[in-house]
């Protein structure tokens, strides 16, 4: 790697006001090269350049993270290029994160990605759901992966398995939630918006959405 790019990173770090340490830096700087390697083959992110790698992905975990308890295990729910559980696992190495991906060539493609990178997090080769039959979790997260209606009807019989989603979420967050609603897909759900935040680049905002079962609410 260049003696440039970690400087570029820490730049790019720095005009995002998010402060981590050297070692964390230096995971970032493995993770995000091998990442950019691997997209040259696979469509794995667009997010090719430090500015929006932390503006985007990095901050979006940074929002996720404030929400975990400690030592929590979290499931990445088809984490494409590894975003956000590996970067949670980088911010937050308490947690237990578990990455998932349906599709065969980006699941070893990531698995390859967080061995270069010199981390220790598992990936399975599952649709996030099917993990939830053999195991249990406490959190899952999910970005970029589907509309909320088409989330809510994957995970509704496996909320016994887990505590909670939360999922980050554009502008069009507000028609997925009503049309979740007209399905009836929340009515025994508690959605909140825990955090909202600008969307890089646009007039828009990100959100960050909590949903759980109301009776644990």
């Amino acid at each position: 790697m260049g003696t440039d790019e970690p400087r570029s990173l820490r730049a790019a770090l720095v005009s995002h006001q998010v402060e981590l340490d050297d070692e964390q830096i230096d995971a970032l700087s493995r993770y995000v090269h091998s990442l950019w390697s691997w997209n040259e083959k696979l469509n794995l992110t667009r997010h090719t350049d430090y500015e929006k790698f932390v503006s985007r992905d990095v901050v979006d975990s940074q929002q996720l993270e404030q929400f975990l308890e400690p030592g929590e295990r979290i499931v990445d729910v088809g984490t494409g290029g590894g975003v956000p559980g590996v970067i949670l696992s980088i911010l937050r190495p308490d947690l237990e994160v578990t990455l998932t991906e349906s599709m065969a060539k980006k699941a070893r493609a990531v698995e390859a990605i967080v061995k270069e990178a010199g981390l220790k997090i598992p990936v399975q080769h599952a649709r996030a759901e099917d993990l939830l039959t053999d195991a249990t979790f406490d959190t899952l997260v999910v970005r970029a992966v589907a509309p909320l209606s088409k989330l809510l009807r994957w995970f509704a019989p496996h909320w016994d398995s887990f505590n909670r989603l939360l999922v980050i979420k554009g502008p069009a967050w507000v028609d997925e939630r009503h049309e979740a609603r007209e399905a009836g897909l929340l009515r025994k759900l508690d959605l909140r918006k825990v955090a909202e935040y600008p969307l890089p680049g646009t007039d828009s905002n990100s959100v960050i959405l909590s949903i759980r079962p109301k009776d644990q609410a």
